[in-house]
């Protein structure tokens, strides 16, 4: 199966998904994520903001803010994207492809090592992501080396093995429910 293929088939999958489905495997991944080592040690964290069936990141959020930790999430300007630190969910709007976004410019998180969630469709045991086409968070970590990296994700999404290319990024770190 090519990437086109499979992502199909991931976005069918998770469009099959009950909420009720979505938001167990959220509370799940979110309890793993809070108790891995990478996020234990973060002092900054770039979250992703959920869009459709991505796994919930809100209650994720809420508490690194309550954990101490600094917060950043995406924005988009055209074919690039920055993380822009928040002090809370309040200043969150639908931004670039309807994807929920910072409505402020500023700050732009500067922390060389902070720790990325990843987003995606699909993932492999050695950490192989295929995303969603836009190459954001490769280009991103092409410009910016060296954070560790964790990624989400239904067990449906983990693979066996994906075929990857020279500019795919792995993640450190995948965990699923």
């Amino acid at each position: 199966m090519n990437k086109c293929e499979l992502r199909q088939l991931m976005k069918e999958k998770k469009r099959a998904m009950t909420p009720e489905q979505i938001e167990a495997a959220s509370v799940r991944l979110g309890e793993l994520f809070a108790q891995c080592a990478p996020y234990q040690q973060a002092e900054t964290i770039y979250f992703y903001l959920p869009y459709n069936q991505e796994v919930r990141t809100l209650p994720m959020i809420e508490k690194a803010f309550a954990d101490g930790k600094r917060v950043a999430v995406p924005k988009v300007y055209g074919d690039e994207m920055r993380f822009i630190y928040i002090e809370d969910l309040s200043g969150i709007a639908k931004g670039s492809f309807g994807i929920p976004e910072p409505v402020a410019d500023e700050p732009v998180a500067n922390d060389p090592k902070a720790l990325i969630l990843m987003p995606g469709l699909a993932f492999d045991r050695e950490g192989h992501r295929i995303g969603y086409g836009g190459g954001y968070y490769d280009k991103y970590l092409n410009a910016q080396p060296g954070h560790p990296t964790v990624a989400l994700c239904y067990a449906f999404q983990m693979q066996s093995h994906l075929e990857t290319e020279e500019f795919d990024i792995p993640v450190d770190l995948v965990l699923w429910a």
